[in-house]
């Protein structure tokens, strides 16, 4: 039914009889590679969490990362220039297609310079950018809100079969939390949303090419998109894997990228906050996963490998927990590691 559809959707851009190829990395939008007479293109049908407007932002934000020369995939408007189109309720877009390799974990600090680098690029790049975002993801990182629905979910499910392992996590969560303090207020910056390592194209040297995605696209203060970002690119187990780590190599080489594309930029408040951002981003997370592990009625789970939903959100739970405990243990070396970064960046 998909390809059937996609090939429908392929007649807007003139492309029909297009070959395509389903590309199965991401996990929100179904996605295809289009492969015409001289050129290949990606073709996307747009989950509905997202509103179309969002294509508004997109190509705001893509035309102003080309004219500042960073690379970027494009959306191809269709035959009557539109941005998308819709196909029995579904929408469907056509975008630029950028060769590149996909890593679903950082592997070398090498890597992870890179991918800092390019985030810094991207951020920067975007300083300037005057746009109001139309589809902007309002309170997606609102980690006080969180914290409470993790407190409700508790005091709801007294009766549930995980919650004798749940409520100590949940106190666990808490206290940890509020070790971490509250974040200084700055102003709100142009960010990707979503920076995990499989949202980054790679050369097959290992250069890090361009951000895709990009349905996330908002303003929120930029070291929440770091702390974002370095939990999912320090923590080689992954949310769902073995024993969680924070890994500091990693980390370190992460920051010195971020820092060689944004000396002068960030500020004193902004870099000072990224190991207390990425704390409170993992703690957030753990807190997500504890409430749905509860709820059951958010996140997708492997099947294969759990016999509920529950008891997925446990384990990631569980995961981003041993993450912030390898993180606090740490804490004191990473901001050091910071400090000697933006020290050493004029």
């Amino acid at each position: 039914m998909e390809v059937a559809s996609a090939e429908r959707a392929l007649d807007a851009w003139d492309l029909g009889g297009a070959a395509l190829v389903p590309i199965e990395v991401g996990l929100i939008n179904v996605t295809f590679e289009v492969r015409a007479a001289d050129t290949r293109y990606i073709l996307q049908r747009l989950n509905p969490i997202f509103s179309p407007r969002v294509h508004e932002d997109i190509e705001a934000v893509t035309e102003h990362l080309e004219a500042r020369g960073v690379e970027t995939p494009r959306l191809v408007r269709t035959r009557d220039d539109a941005r998308y189109i819709e196909i029995d309720g579904d929408v469907w877009r056509l975008m630029t297609f950028i060769e590149g390799e996909t890593h679903s974990r950082l592997t070398s600090p090498a890597l992870s310079r890179e991918a800092g680098a390019l985030l810094g690029r991207f951020h920067r790049a975007c300083a300037d950018l005057e746009h109001t975002f139309v589809s902007g993801r309002l309170g997606v990182h609102d980690t006080p809100k969180h914290m409470r629905v993790l407190e409700e979910a508790v005091a709801a499910h007294g009766d549930h079969r995980l919650y004798e392992e749940i409520a100590p996590l949940a106190e666990q969560i808490h206290a940890r939390y509020a070790a971490v303090g509250a974040l200084p207020a700055v102003d709100d910056r142009v960010v990707h949303g979503d920076p995990k390592i499989s949202n980054i194209l790679f050369t097959p040297e290992g250069g890090a090419r361009c951000l895709v995605d990009l349905d996330t696209l908002a303003r929120m203060p930029v070291y929440l998109e770091l702390g974002d970002a370095l939990r999912s690119w320090c923590n080689p187990a992954g949310e769902d894997g073995g024993a969680a780590t924070f890994s500091l190599p990693l980390f370190e080489a992460a920051i010195a990228g971020y820092a060689s594309s944004t000396k002068g930029w960030l500020t004193p408040a902004e870099s000072g906050a990224i190991v207390r951002a990425t704390q409170t981003i993992i703690l957030e997370l753990a807190a997500r996963f504890a409430a749905d592990a509860l709820n059951e009625s958010y996140f997708g789970w492997n099947k294969t490998r759990f016999a509920t939903r529950g008891d997925h959100n446990l384990v990631r739970a569980r995961r981003q927990l041993e993450e912030a405990a390898a993180l606090a243990d740490q804490a004191e070396r990473a901001e050091a590691i910071v400090a000697a970064a933006y020290t050493s960046v004029t």
